[in-house]
């Protein structure tokens, strides 16, 4: 059974970092991309990066704040978040697709698999 766990979350001051953990059971990195999403409250969900097989891609607006990156021998994907800004404020979400056309990973509809979410609150 696949299984994402996302911690790390929290509340931070604007310009701190904090960095998310995705621990996954279940699959292996190598058949699998994950990506990582974020929500405001009213807002829809969309995708802030993801990875697959090495190759990374962040959204316009965390580009050079945000990176990805794995430990395939913990299984856990982290997003590690620097110059926090309040528009940064969300629920963080990871998830994973088994499907292989990186034209649709930064896009929430393409994943099969979800974590339950940690809140990133950003204060000014």
């Amino acid at each position: 059974e696949v299984q994402l766990v996302e911690s790390g979350g929290g509340l931070v001051q604007a310009g701190g970092s904090l960095r998310l953990s995705c621990a996954a059971s279940g699959f292996s990195f190598d058949d699998y991309a994950i990506g990582w999403f974020r929500q405001a409250p009213g807002k829809e969900r969309v995708g802030v990066s993801w990875i697959s097989n090495s190759e990374d891609r962040y959204r316009d607006s965390v580009k050079g704040r945000f990176t990805i990156s794995t430990d395939n021998a913990k299984n856990t994907v982290y997003l590690q978040m620097n110059s926090l800004k309040p528009e940064d404020t969300a629920v963080y979400y990871c998830a994973a697709t088994r499907k292989g056309d990186s034209r649709y990973f930064m896009m929430a509809f393409y994943y099969d698999y979800w974590g339950q979410g940690t809140q990133v609150t950003v204060s000014s």
